[in-house]
């Protein structure tokens, strides 16, 4: 019943995000307005949670079934790779909250901060630091074989003492968990005052434009206004829900490392240890489907690409003849082209 119900639900959760993470990284980088500092750290949060997938979901799936079959370098890199995507999406999670608090509650200032060349020197520098921290589990997993009496089990697990690996989770447990959702609820709370309590002051150039200019111009710049609000509601609920999202299904996995670390023997339910996996898969492939859910922008260009993928398939020749037009010709068709 576990290798059953392993199989299809991580093959579904697996598969449903890999697809999703992936049209998240590819509507992002063919579309030139979707190109934004909060996009960016979606498109790092994106591939991290594909390596999540990719790492730790679908190894998941053999490791059930059988021995480990990945060997002592695969049980190496695989473990690092683990870490790596669910270290990056924690801080991608918080680097997006600051962008977005800039952006509404320092409007001034996000011109200067938040663009999208520094949200790319910041994701590399959250890549570079997280990709150096988690060098340790290079040094601290191992391939054991566990004999039966009809057979023997090769398991990637822990080179050393249960014991000495608290400081790591407890390190992790803070650094990757709780600072960057604490850090998130403080600064989500600013943001909904400006955005839901306090009314947005009028800035200069909208001062400036109604002593000039009256009857239709004002009512424009008035129904722009309310437009940007709207759209930037729209944005921080959506990111919220993200945020809140990764509090919720990476609790199970956090609350049975700090109680394991405590206790002798360790909780090690087979069916609870499969609910906290299912949770850490379901956080890495749930957030497309609320990006198309939540953002007009994000459906339209999900939808874009679903076309453009459509109609390349349908008018794929199975050859290619050279063409040659003149100039005339070349030019006067220059539009519809």
């Amino acid at each position: 019943e576990l290798q059953v119900v392993t199989i299809l639900l991580v093959l579904l959760i697996c598969g449903v995000g890999i697809a999703g993470n992936a049209m998240v990284v590819l509507v992002v980088l063919r579309t030139k307005h979707m190109v934004t500092p909060t996009n960016c750290y979606l498109v790092s949060l994106a591939v991290a949670d594909l390596i999540v997938l990719l790492a730790a979901g679908l190894p998941n799936i053999s490791e059930v079934v059988a021995s480990w079959v990945y060997g002592y370098a695969g049980c190496l890199c695989i473990t690092y790779l683990q870490y790596l995507g669910i270290n990056i999406s924690a801080w991608s999670i918080a680097a997006f909250t600051v962008e977005r608090y800039i952006a509404i509650c320092h409007a001034i200032k996000a011109q200067l901060l938040c663009t999208v060349s520094r949200a790319r020197r910041i994701i590399a520098s959250l890549w570079l630091f997280t990709s150096l921290y988690c060098l340790m589990w290079f040094f601290l997993v191992d391939t054991t074989q566990v004999t039966f009496s009809d057979g023997a089990q090769v398991i990637c697990g822990y080179r050393v003492s249960r014991s000495l690996y608290m400081p790591i989770y407890f390190l992790d447990f803070a650094v990757f968990y709780v600072i960057p959702l604490g850090l998130a609820s403080v600064l989500y709370g600013l943001i909904a005052r400006i955005l839901f309590v306090s009314p947005l002051p009028g800035t200069p150039q909208h001062s400036f434009l109604g002593s000039l200019q009256q009857g239709s111009s004002l009512r424009l710049s008035g129904r722009g206004s309310r437009s940007a609000l709207s759209s930037r509601k729209q944005v921080t609920k959506m990111l919220a829900v993200v945020v809140a999202l990764f509090a919720v299904l990476w609790l199970p996995y956090r609350t049975l490392v700090v109680v394991n670390s405590f206790v002798d023997p360790p909780y090690l339910n087979t069916w609870f240890l499969l609910f906290c996996r299912l949770c850490i898969y379901l956080n890495s492939a749930i957030n497309p489907i609320i990006y198309n859910l939540m953002s007009q922008k994000f459906r339209a260009a999900f939808r874009k690409l679903y076309k453009c993928q459509e109609k390349s398939a349908e008018h794929r020749a199975p050859s290619i003849t050279p063409v040659y037009y003149s100039a005339v010709k070349d030019c006067s068709h220059n539009s519809s082209d």
